[in-house]
Formats: structure tokens, sequence, C-alpha cells
């Protein structure tokens, strides 16, 4: 023993970097160990829903999945069979995996989709909006936009997981609670953009659209990885290295909220009796046809705006989900243009948190559908859902409640608990 407490100390450096090596291995095989029995106790769950008993008439729900491989650098693949796909397969669902090979992919196979019962969506923000708007896109999209979808978060970014689902710290926790949503079957109903150009075919977003010097030093944040913790203030730093103050002109134009219809039931009333619809024939055609009442068309009260900002943003209300509200509306935040540097480079970091954020200071307006005007010869992109498009003329039109999402039932609860406060 004393001998080998006298060869520690005269390698202490061997015997110190030892040390550090086999707590960083004990801790990984830890939380390795951790993640297993999450895994396990999410297929028991799981397994629960697969041992209910169906009638033999009643076929299997039909799962589509959407899987974006590329997401989260690559990991995407392995993530999803590994935590989400033995939960689906555990719970009865007949399911049908669709991986996507290269960009714009998902909107062209949500053209030639056949009936499903659920759609699946496997990866980020990016594959969240790809599948949407194939999925609005199609000419029987008043049917098919009443199918439940799911989100499975396994992209960089994953905006939408934050009104759905619990935070979490732990990915292997986040993506089985994730699924495990999916078959619990709780659903709300969230708002979605239509955004359209003179010319492209609409595009369709859940969160919001950016137009902006945040957003374009945002992209650019990869770039500096190489300063690690830095590497956000150091992207809006260099950018206001260009011409000073950075201002974005525009014409804009609006129409307020909009009240909110009553929700239509789920169910559909039942048919009545033969003779019932036999009478109700018969009145209609010995009924002598009604007067035409010429019906007075109301104008569009239409609202104008100039626009100088040095970053404009309009987003769903997706965020701050309100079950109960009266009125429907999106969110347009118009910033002011007179910014410090140091107010841009600290402002910078907070957008990155939260990106549709309105600063002090900044014009918010209520609007049910807008028009933005852009001059001509007008450079730069636009962020919708966190995907790049070039910037242009655009029309917005919120689509209130069109698509019905699963989330957690206790995210629910507090919606609806927070709704009555």
């Amino acid at each position: 023993m004393a001998r080998a407490v006298k060869v520690l100390r005269n390698h202490w450096k061997k015997t110190t970097f030892g040390v550090c090596l086999l707590s960083w291995g004990g801790h990984w095989l830890y939380g390795k160990h951790c993640d297993n029995l999450l895994r396990r106790a999410a297929c028991q769950e799981a397994q629960a829903f697969g041992d209910e008993l169906i009638p033999s008439s009643m076929p299997l729900k039909k799962a589509t999945v959407f899987l974006n491989p590329a997401a989260c650098k690559g990991k995407a693949r392995n993530l999803f069979e590994k935590n989400a796909a033995p939960i689906l397969h555990l719970s009865g669902l007949d399911v049908t995996v669709v991986k996507t090979d290269y960009e714009g992919q998902a909107k062209k196979l949500l053209e030639l989709m056949e009936n499903t019962d659920l759609i699946i969506i496997a990866g980020g923000d990016g594959t969240v909006q790809e599948v949407i708007t194939g999925l609005l896109r199609r000419a029987d999209e008043a049917v098919f936009s009443k199918i439940p979808i799911g989100f499975i978060p396994l992209g960089k970014t994953c905006t939408l997981s934050n009104t759905l689902y619990p935070e979490s710290t732990n990915q292997v926790q986040h993506i089985t609670n994730a699924t495990l949503s999916i078959l619990k079957g709780e659903t709300v109903p969230l708002d979605v953009l239509q955004i359209k150009g003179e010319k492209e075919q609409p595009v369709f977003a859940v969160t919001g659209l950016r137009w902006g010097s945040y957003r374009d030093a945002g992209v650019k944040v990869s770039k500096y990885w190489y300063l690690g913790p830095l590497k956000t203030k150091a992207a809006h730093f260099f950018s206001t290295f260009k011409e000073w103050p950075q201002k974005y002109q525009a014409a804009l134009m609006y129409l307020g909220p909009t009240e909110r219809p009553p929700e239509e039931p789920e169910e559909k009333p039942s048919r009545p009796p033969l003779y019932v619809r036999l009478y109700r024939r018969l009145r209609l055609y010995w009924a002598s046809p009604p007067k035409e009442i010429p019906q007075e068309v109301t104008p569009e009260d239409w609202e104008e705006l100039n626009v100088s900002t040095i970053e404009l943003s309009i987003a769903t209300r997706n965020r701050q989900l309100d079950l109960t509200r009266t009125e429907d509306f999106m969110d347009i935040c118009i910033e002011a243009d007179a910014v410090s540097k140091g107010q841009f480079v600290n402002r910078g970091s907070q957008k990155m948190r939260d990106p549709h954020m309105c600063p002090e200071g900044s014009q918010c307006i209520q609007a049910s559908r807008c028009i933005l005007q852009l001059p001509e010869g007008t450079e730069g992109s636009f962020g919708i859902d966190n995907e790049e498009y070039e910037a242009m003329p655009v029309e917005v039109k919120l689509l209130p409640r069109k698509l019905r999402f699963f989330c957690d039932p206790r995210m629910r609860e507090q919606m609806l608990h927070a709704a009555v406060q």
C-alpha cells in the first residue's frame, strides 16, 4: 500500500490526469444509464397504448412521419431511431417513415401523400415550415388541414416545442415526452401565416417573418465558432462596421384584428330520418324562389404607414397561446431605427434567445392582414420560420386556428388555467 502511494505521489501529473479521466468517464456512463432508463419507461408507457383492445372491424391508425436526417448536424436520424421510433411502433400505430434527401423535398412529397390519420414531423423549424407549406398548397387542403400534426423536436432550432412541450435540459427526455404526447391525443389549434409574393406560390409559417439587421447578423453567428461564447456578440459587433445607422425602408398597409368565430363542433350532427329529408325537399321544391337581396359590401379599412426601422417582424400568437381570446390577430413589431452600436450588440444576444421579442420604444401593431411594399432594388433576405427567402413585396394573411398540433396535456392545462386567471 505504501509503495502504491509513493508511486502515485511521484507521478502526480499522470495521477491527476487519470483521476479526471475516470471521473469524466464515470459521469458519461451514468448519463447513458439514465438515458436508457428514460427510454425504457417511455416504451413501457407506449406499450400500454399498444395493448388496448380495438374492434376487429376498425383498421389501425396510419401515421406518416416526415424525417429530416440532416437536422441537428446530421444526428436527427440516430436520435429518432433510438428515442422516438420504438415508442411509435409499440403504440400500435401503422407507421410509415418518409426520409427527405434534400431541401424542399417535403413540399413535393406532401402533394403526393395519400390519406393518413396522423402527420408527424421529425426535425426542426425548417422541416415544420416545409411540411405545412406542402400541406396547405394542396388542392384539397381544406380536408387535409384537419389531420392532427405531431412534432418531434430533433433540429438545432425548434421554436414550436416551447409552446407544445415543457422545457427539459435532457434531450432524450424531451424527445420521448414529445412522442408520448402524440399518443395521448391532446391537441391545440395554432395560427398560420400565409406569405405570398407577387409571382411565387405562397409560403406558410407557424412562427413568423423577420426582416432587418438583427436577423442578418444572427445568420452569421456560426462563422465565428472559433470565438466560443463570444461568437454572438462578435457577429453583431462586426455587423456595425457597415453603414450606420442601418435603416430598412418600406410601406406597410394593414387591417385590424378580426372577431373570432365560435369553434366548430368536432362531431357532425346525426342525419335526420328519411321522411324529414323528403319533407324538406318537397317544401323547397314547391316554395316560390326567394328574392335576391343585394348585399352591401363594406369596404376594407386599410391603414397605411411608412416604415423606417432597424428590424421588422410579423409573428403569430402561438408563443403566448391563449385558447379563450375573442379576437384573431398577428403581431407586427417595428423597431426604432435610432439604436446605438452598443445597444445593437447587447440586444442582438437577446434576439438570439427570443427572435420575435419587441423591445421598448418599438411600434407594435395588431393586424389580421398586411401588405409590405419594398422600394425597388431592395436587397437582403427574409427569415421565415428561420428559413431564408429573398426579400420582395409580400402579402401576409393570418389563417387563425388553421392547424391542430399535438401537445403535452400539462401544457394545455397551463394555458387554460392562465386564461381563467
